[in-house]
């Protein structure tokens, strides 16, 4: 790792062509801002800070009820923001929420990519609600498909034969089936299926908790009764009947008694939906169980004791994912619609695309904090045609400084991490902008001031000033993109010159920004 980085600096030091050179350069940059920098220094305060307007256009009482989703404290410092630098505050208590608080996360960056006041305004009265509402049904949903799969597990070991212990129905899926298989009161078919299923990946372990153990034990038992059959008809229907009453309570999580057994079709139904948990009285299963009871045909009981029960409460696990699955496919449109929008997340957006286009699973895990975290990285490739294949990368043993240096695919791993840059919302919180945290040196961000004038990634120290320092705004450059820093009079482009990189100033149009001041975000090279 070593040796790479020292090499990297070798080229560096090759590419910047000398002390001198960078010494005129400096000079060079410096003059081009007169009195800029003895102002800054003189004031002490962050590039721009005195330039952005108030820009407050919701109540008090508004910021109070936003401020409460995120659970952020509405001090009068907090309350006296602008409305932008509100929203970034309310999102940086939803991505510290993780999950539980993605589509309030979600639609603040989406605000905060707009310029315009009333989608700031529309974000802080209406959309971080409408967006935790959202939040709260998929926490729900999850909740509750995360309890049907606790109690799949019960109804499995129920239906098996297999006494339900507090240690058993702790262990994660794929050891629970290890035990279902291994244990003496499972058939052959369920054995084999809990093998095969063992094979698969998560989504088939489910299957087989959920519904497989059943479906594998119902075999076992046709095949035990055919070869009773053969001695025995009437026992073996006996039998078929018993199992199937037991397999229908499993369902309804009830244990039926003896008396209970022998109770004629209807009544057994109906005892079924007396004693029935209170989170199925609006389940498929309770009501396909009602609409049984509520006939006069013997046969309609028959069939709901032996297959209706099964196929209500298989629908009744399907439309749970389907609730489920529907709510992330909305959060997933989100997040791409949001990262299309800011225009420097392309791989954020052709994975989103990806993940819609397959599986609820895929998308499942599109969804993943750390999986949105990495797909943020990105790139930054100069479209300069004398800086062909050029990539901004960090350099530790040049203190952090940044260059731009070939930098591809074939690269030593450290060197592809020190040119890979996770893209977030900006620091200062300005609308449009963004910060370029350092895959390398997690918490390190690509930095410059009025003062030093060459870029570098420098850890943030939480002030206002280095927040100003680490915030990029992109604009266009002809084909390409520009990042600017500051605001105002302060404003400087990022540009490359003699291979290292800088804050300059000069109108979009100069000779320098258009060569030197145009990038694309790449795919990144540490993805």
């Amino acid at each position: 790792m070593h040796k790479s980085s020292a090499s990297s600096a070798r080229l560096h030091r090759t590419v910047t062509r000398g002390v001198a050179a960078t010494t005129t350069l400096i000079a060079v940059l410096t003059v081009s801002a007169p009195g800029a920098v003895a102002a800054d220094n003189a004031s002490g305060a962050a590039p721009g800070a005195s330039v952005r307007a108030a820009g407050i256009g919701t109540t008090d009482i508004q910021r109070v009820n936003a401020a409460a989703v995120v659970r952020l404290d509405p001090t009068p410092d907090v309350l006296l923001l602008s409305d932008y630098d509100f929203i970034h505050a309310l999102w940086q208590k939803a991505r510290d929420a993780g999950e539980l608080l993605d589509s309030v996360r979600v639609a603040a960056e989406e605000a905060m990519f707009s310029s315009a006041a009333a989608d700031h305004v529309r974000y802080i009265t209406t959309g971080i609600h409408d967006a935790y509402r959202l939040d709260q049904q998929r926490e729900r949903d999850k909740a509750e498909a995360e309890r049907a799969a606790r109690l799949a597990r019960t109804q499995a070991l129920q239906v098996v034969g297999i006494p339900s212990t507090p240690e058993l129905l702790a262990l994660n899926d794929d050891n629970f089936i290890r035990a279902v298989i291994k244990h003496t009161a499972a058939g052959p078919e369920v054995r084999a299926a809990g093998t095969r299923a063992l094979s698969g990946g998560p989504d088939e372990w489910r299957k087989y908790i959920v519904n497989g153990v059943r479906d594998a034990h119902r075999i076992d038992v046709a095949n035990e009764l055919k070869e009773l059959e053969e001695k025995d008809r009437q026992e073996a229907e006996r039998l078929r009947e018993l199992a199937a009453r037991k397999s229908t309570a499993a369902l309804f999580r009830i244990t039926p008694s003896e008396g209970m057994l022998i109770l004629s079709s209807d009544n057994y139904i109906r005892e079924l939906l007396r004693l029935a948990p209170a989170d199925l009285r609006g389940s498929e299963l309770y009501a396909a169980g009602q609409r049984a009871v509520l006939s006069a045909k013997a046969e309609d009981w028959k069939q709901y004791i032996h297959t209706g029960a099964e196929v209500a409460y298989k629908l009744d696990d399907e439309n749970r994912r389907k609730k489920a699955a529907e709510a992330n496919r909305k959060l997933a449109l989100q997040i791409q619609a949001g990262a299309a929008n800011g225009g420097v997340h392309p791989g954020l957006v052709a994975a989103a695309k990806r993940a819609l286009a397959g599986t609820d699973e895929q998308i499942a895990e599109f969804l993943k904090e750390d999986t949105q975290y990495r797909l943020k990285r990105q790139s930054i490739q100069s479209t300069d045609p004398s800086a062909t294949g050029m990539i901004v990368r960090q350099s530790t043993v040049d203190k952090g400084e940044a260059f731009i240096t070939p930098v591809d695919s074939r690269s030593p791993l450290a060197d592809r991490q020190d040119a890979t840059w996770t893209i977030v919302p900006s620091l200062a919180a300005q609308p449009g902008c963004w910060s370029f945290e350092s895959v390398r040196k997690p918490g390190y961000y690509l930095t410059t001031t009025l003062g030093v004038l060459r870029v570098k990634a420098a850890p943030d120290d939480r002030t206002s000033s280095f927040r100003q320092a680490a915030t990029w705004c992109n604009r266009k450059n002809g084909s390409s993109i520009g990042f600017v820093w500051g605001v105002g009079p302060d404003e400087r482009w990022l540009v490359h010159l003699s291979g290292a990189l800088y804050g300059f100033r000069a109108s979009p149009g100069a000779d320098v920004v258009a060569k030197s001041g145009a990038w694309k975000i790449a795919a990144p090279l540490a993805p």
